[in-house]
């Protein structure tokens, strides 16, 4: 690269590209202090890409909080270089309150630039991950509260102790997160997709199977057809999401009918829901691997068994930037088995 030398003295010269994009100075008769004015323009360029990275997750999240947890460093280290980035361009890029953090006009017009510079970085890093055969770094595994309580939490150990060197990061919430923006590597999620930015894996289906306690089912019986459930008392599930009433479904023949009954209890939460229905609450539906550990204490017992459901909505969804990932191919093989694992169990329990 061509270079102008635009002033001397004794012992230095200042150096600027003839473009104008760089300058540096240096010391003409000692190599080391050249040295340490480069390693300072390296220091420079690297809080500036920090800078960049740190807002875009920031802005990305809506807080400083959760950037920081998908980036396993500290709040107050986003804070820090966010406010160093902000003042070497001169702007304000987020408007800050106690409760929130919302970027400005001009914090807009970078931010998806920012985005792509983290996408890249990340691209990168996944490059470089993949170059090593054996799994390992963090795993971010985002999932529904069911299904990371009963199926994948008791999972990892068995994980962790055939893949040591993966560290993993489990994140539970019943609400759908942005998988992209946030850096998570492995989501699962049930219901339809909608992103076609990710890759995709059905596992196995799921049980839907009604249950009821054995105490209910002493006091007021037990019915043997889904038309028999008028005159019980129901606990029903509302979807978080939309606010809705969870419709039961029933195989009756080659059919699969749908009711909603009179619930004297309706609750947004599965886990909730079967331990109202251990507690005597009255007669539910719910997942067999949710239900599962219930039925195996003797709380809940399986009822209309022969009407139960197969539902095929449980996904594992990844980045395209994840394909190659030695640790998410093999999370995804391991969740594959225990998937299958827990369809065994619901085999049994339909009987």
């Amino acid at each position: 690269m061509e270079a102008l030398f635009i002033g001397t003295s004794k012992d230095s010269a200042a150096v600027v590209c003839c473009d104008g994009s760089y300058d540096l100075s240096f010391t003409v008769d000692n190599r080391c202090s050249f040295r340490f004015s480069d390693a300072m323009k390296e220091q420079i360029a690297f809080e500036r890409l920090t800078g960049l990275i740190a807002f875009a997750r920031a802005g990305a999240m809506g807080s400083y909080t959760a950037a920081a947890r998908s980036l396993s460093i500290s709040p107050s280290a986003i804070s820090k270089s966010v406010q160093r980035l902000e003042q070497r361009l001169g702007v304000s890029l987020f408007t800050r309150t106690t409760r929130s953090l919302t970027l400005t006009a001009e914090g807009r017009e970078l931010h998806e630039r920012a985005l792509r510079l983290l996408r890249d970085a990340e691209e990168i890093e996944q490059v470089a991950i993949t170059q090593r055969s054996e799994p390992s770094g963090t795993l971010r595994v985002a999932a529904p509260l069911p299904i990371g309580l009963h199926v994948i939490a008791p999972a990892l150990p068995a994980f962790r102790k055939r893949y040591p060197r993966v560290m993993v990061d489990l994140r539970l919430n019943d609400q759908v997160v942005d998988i992209v923006e946030e850096g998570i590597d492995v989501a699962v999620r049930i219901g339809e997709l909608a992103d076609s930015r990710l890759l995709s894996r059905r596992l196995l289906p799921h049980l839907l199977c009604a249950f009821a306690s054995p105490s209910y089912l002493a006091t007021r019986g037990t019915p043997v057809h889904p038309d028999e459930l008028e005159g019980h008392d129901t606990v029903n599930l509302r979807y978080q999401s939309t606010g809705l009433a969870f419709r039961w479904p029933f195989k009756i023949g080659e059919r699969v009918i749908e009711i909603v009954p009179p619930s004297g209890v309706v609750i947004d939460a599965s886990e909730a829901l079967v331990a109202t229905l251990a507690a005597g609450g009255g007669i539910g539906i719910s997942a067999t691997f949710i239900a599962a550990p219930y039925v195996a204490r003797g709380e809940l017992v399986p009822i209309l068994s022969e009407f139960a459901v197969e539902q095929h909505t449980i996904t594992a969804l990844w980045p395209e930037s994840r394909r190659s990932n030695p640790a998410v191919r093999a999370f995804l093989t391991h969740l594959q088995q225990v998937f299958e694992q827990q369809m065994q169990a619901a085999d049994k329990l339909r009987g």
